[in-house]
C-alpha cells in the first residue's frame, strides 16, 4: 500500500479543520459575545474568550421584546412562499429549455441567463414605482415579485443542467405507457432532479434570507419588516450593547444553519451530481 494515500487524508483532514475553524469562527464570537455582559469586551480580554459570567440576559431581551418572533414570521413566509415559486417556475422553465426542441429555445434561455448580469440597483426606482401602483407597496407580498424575478435565472440555469442529464430512455418508456410531457414532468423528471431542486432551495433561501434592498425600499411599516431590517433597527437600538447585537445576529443566523443541517447531504449530491456531465 502506497503511503501517499494516508498523507493525502491527512493533508485533506487537515485543510478540513482549518476551514471548519476560519468558518465557525466568525459564528462562535457572535455566540460567545452574546452571553457576554455589556462592558466586558472592554475589560482588556481576548475578543474570543469564554463568558467571565455567562448570562442569557441578552437573548432574554431580545426574544421577549415582543418584535422578534414577528420579524421572524415575516421572513419565514416571504421566503417560503418565494422559494416555492422559485423551484415551480424555475424547474417548469428547465424541463422546456432542456427536454424540448424549437427555434426560440436557445435565444430565450440566452435571454433569462442575461439577467443575472443586471444590476440589482438599477431596478430599485422602477420595482418601487410598479409596485406602488399595483397596490403592493409597504405590505409583505410587495416582496414576492422581486424576489422570485431575481432569483429565477440562476435556478433556471442550474436546473436545465440536472434535467439534460434524465436518460431520454426513460422518457421514451414513460411516453410509451401514456405519460404526456405534464404527467413525465411531475412524476418523473421532478423526483429524478430533487438533488437540484434542494440544492436551489437552500442557496435561495440563504440569499433571500439575508436580502435587505428590497426590503428597506418597498417596506416601512414595523409589522411587515422581515428580519434583515429587522437587525438594521436592533442595531440602532442597541448602539452601545454590543453583546445584544450579537445575540441578535446569532438568533438570526440559527434558522440558516439548520436549513443546512437538514439539506446538507441534498445540498452535496446536487452539487456532485452537477459537476457529472
Amino acid at each position: 500500500m502506497s503511503l501517499r494515500s494516508p498523507v493525502k487524508t491527512l493533508v485533506l483532514l487537515a485543510i478540513g479543520v482549518i476551514w471548519l475553524v476560519v468558518a465557525g469562527m466568525p459564528f462562535y464570537f457572535m455566540a460567545m459575545t452574546g452571553f457576554k455582559g455589556q462592558f466586558e469586551l472592554f475589560s482588556g480580554r481576548s475578543v474570543f474568550a469564554f463568558p467571565e459570567d455567562p448570562s442569557f440576559q441578552n437573548y432574554e431581551e431580545v426574544l421577549t421584546s415582543g418584535s422578534f418572533f414577528t420579524y421572524v414570521r415575516n421572513s419565514l413566509t416571504i421566503v417560503g412562499v418565494s422559494v416555492v415559486l422559485i423551484l415551480l417556475f424555475g424547474s417548469m422553465a428547465a424541463y422546456i429549455f432542456a427536454r424540448f426542441r424549437f427555434r426560440l429555445n436557445r435565444p430565450l434561455f440566452i435571454l433569462i441567463i442575461a439577467g443575472l448580469v443586471i444590476p440589482l440597483h438599477v431596478t430599485l426606482i422602477p420595482v418601487y414605482l410598479f409596485t406602488r401602483d399595483i397596490g403592493l407597496y409597504d405590505s409583505l407580498w410587495a416582496l414576492l415579485g422581486p424576489y422570485v424575478a431575481f432569483n429565477l435565472p440562476l435556478t433556471i440555469f442550474i436546473l436545465t443542467d440536472f434535467m439534460r442529464l434524465i436518460p431520454r430512455e426513460i422518457q421514451e418508456a414513460a411516453y410509451i405507457d401514456g405519460s404526456g410531457p405534464v404527467r413525465f414532468f411531475f412524476r418523473m423528471a421532478l423526483p429524478l432532479a430533487t438533488p437540484g431542486l434542494a440544492t436551489m432551495a437552500v442557496y435561495n433561501a440563504v440569499v433571500l434570507w439575508n436580502e435587505f434592498v428590497f426590503a428597506f425600499v418597498l417596506i416601512t411599516s414595523p409589522e411587515y419588516r422581515p428580519l434583515p431590517l429587522a437587525i438594521w433597527e436592533y442595531q440602532g437600538q442597541y448602539s452601545m450593547n454590543i453583546p445584544a447585537i450579537m445575540s441578535v445576529l446569532t438568533l438570526s443566523a440559527l434558522p440558516l444553519i439548520l436549513i443546512y443541517i437538514v439539506g446538507q447531504e441534498r445540498v452535496l449530491k446536487g452539487m456532485m451530481a452537477g459537476a457529472v456531465k
